[in-house]
């Protein structure tokens, strides 16, 4: 069996950083716009296209700094609640923020905790 796919997104004014993994190996890292300057299917036509890359539904954890941001990604349903699709299932965080997400690993280190199940 393949190891599952983890996709830790943290959503914030400034930007919107992903980190995903492959079992313990990252696979993909990126720096995206804020959710307020892209577009509305952005990121569920991502994690779609990865879900088909890798043929294998993802596992999203999803940490926002704002309600108004989590509904601009639109991996939440009008309840605020995380989304679920053939592709992935989306499981909300509270809201995080401060020193220890812009750490020496460029703001990922955060995101590589959730990828391993820790939460904050």
């Amino acid at each position: 069996m393949e190891p599952a796919i983890t996709v830790a997104i943290a959503a914030t004014y400034e930007e919107t950083r992903l980190l995903a993994t492959r079992g313990p190996r990252e696979v993909l890292r990126a720096r995206l716009a804020s959710p307020t300057f892209a577009h509305r299917w952005t990121m569920p036509l991502l994690l779609e296209s990865l879900a088909l890359g890798w043929q294998q539904p993802l596992r999203v954890v999803l940490s926002v700094e704002s309600e108004a941001l989590s509904s601009g990604l639109q991996l939440t349903d009008d309840l605020g609640l995380g989304r679920s699709t053939l592709f992935y299932q989306v499981e909300l965080l509270e809201p995080v923020g401060g020193a220890d997400d812009h750490d020496g690993g460029n703001g990922f280190a955060a995101l590589r905790r959730w990828c391993r199940g820790e939460r904050p």
